[in-house]
């Protein structure tokens, strides 16, 4: 993997999805755990995944332009441009922090995952044009582990300073805002780094097309995702891969939903950094999975471990509701990531192989 590093642009970028990961996680982890600490039951479960559901809509609701302007314009830019505003974003998640403004904070949500959304395919569609077919499956794992990298720094950092601003200040999900406002800083830092890494980025050669075209009506009455998913039903080993991908992160999103009420009813954890702690075992199991896929699929992209590790996600996900200690809890969170380091990686390289 030494050999990408040499790659011209390719470090910048790698740093470049740090802190994209961190930014969109840390205001993610900001809101969790104000529900965390402020709801419990339903209320608690309900709001977790509107949260998450937010973050994930915009992908399906900005799908066909995303993917236009990532054909139509230089990636390399819309990387610029996009973190641009997502500075812009941090500003406004920073004044509804220190204003209590709650709701204000939660509407951010889906505005940062929109963002995030129209950035993604040029995000990932660089990698292709910059490390070519070779190399593409060492790229996709090292990718997956740096984002999750930063996906763990960011709910350990986060988390910590949470806990220290907020100690047993309130419960009210406004006042508790107010106390934490200052990790809206955080957030604008790693912004504004990201956006001076993405014009490092600028001299780069980028593929566009220039005949690539967008109606609004086309994407109005939906026939811009009936055309996508025809030409996604055309390759069975695209909507095959998808298909296992969006199952994937479905079971992730529900985890995530009930695994804080589930602490707190189970265990009688209140604490921000153990849930998250916990969470985040799944995200260190990621990546050593990721790097075992790597390591694997060196030549080229092994397909056999992703029966193994839908396996091994199905195993794990069975076992954990009737887990009672945190040493148990731990290590199957740990398992749940490992396999599914293994199962994402070569899912992510057949799609954008093909």
């Amino acid at each position: 993997m030494k050999s990408l590093f040499r790659i011209a642009g390719f470090t910048p970028y790698v740093l470049i999805l740090f802190l994209n990961a961190m930014t969109d996680l840390g205001h993610k982890i900001v809101l969790q755990n104000t529900i965390f600490k402020a709801y419990t039951g339903s209320e608690l479960i309900i709001l977790t995944a509107v949260v998450n559901g937010m973050i994930l809509l915009p992908f399906i609701f900005l799908f066909s332009p995303a993917g236009y302007i990532s054909d139509r314009y230089p990636k390399t830019k819309v990387i610029k441009y996009a973190s641009l505003l997502a500075v812009m974003i941090t500003i406004l998640i920073l004044a509804s922090y220190y204003m209590g403004w709650f709701w204000m904070a939660f509407g951010l949500t889906f505005v940062l995952a929109a963002q995030s959304a129209i950035y993604s395919p040029a995000k990932y569609g660089l990698i292709k044009e910059m490390v070519g077919n070779d190399k593409l499956a060492g790229a996709n794992a090292l990718v997956q582990a740096v984002t999750i990298i930063s996906m763990l720094a960011g709910a350990v950092v986060y988390s910590l300073y949470f806990e220290k601003l907020l100690g047993d200040a309130s419960t009210d999900p406004s006042e508790i805002l107010k106390h934490i406002a200052p990790l809206g800083y955080l957030l604008i830092g790693a912004s504004v780094m990201e956006f001076l890494l993405a014009n490092r980025l600028a001299g780069l050669a980028a593929g566009v097309d220039p005949g690539s075209s967008f109606h609004v009506k086309r994407y109005s009455n939906l026939s811009y995702l009936k055309e996508n998913l025809g030409a996604m039903f055309e390759n069975r080993t695209v909507w095959l891969s998808i298909v296992g991908l969006s199952v994937f992160w479905g079971i992730s999103q529900v985890v995530v939903a009930v695994f804080g009420d589930f602490l707190k009813e189970s265990l009688g954890v209140t604490n921000t950094v153990v849930a998250q702690g916990l969470l985040a075992l799944s995200g260190l199991g990621i990546i050593i999975g990721s790097l075992l896929a790597g390591r694997v699929s060196r030549n080229h992209i092994e397909t056999g471990i992703i029966p193994l590790g839908a396996l091994g996600i199905a195993l794990s996900v069975y076992v954990l509701p009737s887990l009672e200690s945190m040493w148990g809890i731990g290590l199957d969170i740990f398992l749940f990531g490992v396999f599914s380091g293994l199962f994402i990686v070569p899912l992510n390289s057949l799609i954008q192989f093909a």
